[in-house]
């Protein structure tokens, strides 16, 4: 009984040792994964062309910027992150509701300056609108300043955009960030450059012609007549007989006359 009872203390003595020293070490550390997982790939300069294909409805404008080389640039010069940018996209509807062969009217340079008229070099919030100042230069116009301007006016919620040959209204934010924003219009705007013929300015009136003053004919001079000149030679004179020399001669020539008469009758 004694020795049963050593037994069972001995037994409890080597339970309570082991549980003191089991909980007076530490817990293991968790293992560190070899190498650390890959955070998100930074993402690149926004594509237009790819953010309207996501959204769907803009494939004519999707193909205008795409062959245009618009969306080219616009992806390269998005690259400097103090280049910003604001679009007007019309869609699918917006551009079938223009009259037919309008874009086949136009040459690749001419579709180059009607996309770059729905781009502002700037990044507009639709508030920022409230204070813009007209008229605003777009990308169609950049090379020379004062060429397809819009203007852009706001009333409340709602943004109109006017070229001067169309009235188009702001009908939804599409995309913004810091850099981009791309603004749904509900019609293709037509720059005034592109779809109405400049009036040549008239060219300027030639000065009249100096008038030729004619001289005034000389009055003719009527000559006057040369007064005789003195001779200073001596003139012979010219002897005229008188009647009583011819009275003389014929007196001397009867007498001959009569006498010869008589002398033919004597024979």
């Amino acid at each position: 009984m004694a020795k049963h009872a050593f037994f069972s203390l001995s037994l409890l003595l080597v339970f309570l040792f082991h549980c003191t020293t089991t909980s007076g070490q530490p817990a293991p550390a968790p293992k560190l994964p070899a190498v650390a997982p890959a955070g998100p790939a930074t993402p690149g300069p926004p594509d237009v062309a790819k953010i309207l294909q996501k959204i769907g409805g803009f494939t004519i404008l999707i193909r205008l910027l795409k062959s245009t080389g618009v969306s080219d640039q616009l992806r390269g010069q998005l690259n400097d992150s103090n280049i910003r940018f604001t679009l007007f996209a019309a869609n699918d509807n917006a551009f079938a509701n223009l009259k037919a062969g309008t874009l086949n009217s136009l040459n690749n340079e001419e579709k180059v300056r009607l996309v770059q008229f729905h781009i502002l070099p700037t990044y507009y919030t639709l508030q920022n609108f409230q204070t813009v100042s007209n008229p605003l230069r777009t990308q169609a116009g950049d090379n020379k300043p004062g060429d397809y301007p819009l203007n852009v006016t706001s009333m409340g919620n709602q943004v109109n955009i006017s070229t001067g040959l169309v009235n188009a209204t702001v009908s939804g934010t599409l995309y913004s960030n810091f850099q981009l924003a791309i603004y749904q219009v509900d019609k293709v705007l037509l720059p005034l450059d592109l779809f109405v013929q400049k009036v040549p300015s008239p060219a300027p009136a030639l000065a009249p012609a100096p008038a030729i003053i004619k001289p005034k004919p000389k009055p003719k001079k009527t000559p006057i007549a040369a007064s005789p000149k003195t001779s200073t030679t001596t003139a012979t004179p010219t002897v005229v007989n008188s009647g009583a020399d011819s009275l003389a001669t014929h007196g001397i020539l009867v007498p001959i006359g009569v006498a010869v008469f008589i002398a033919v009758l004597s024979l």
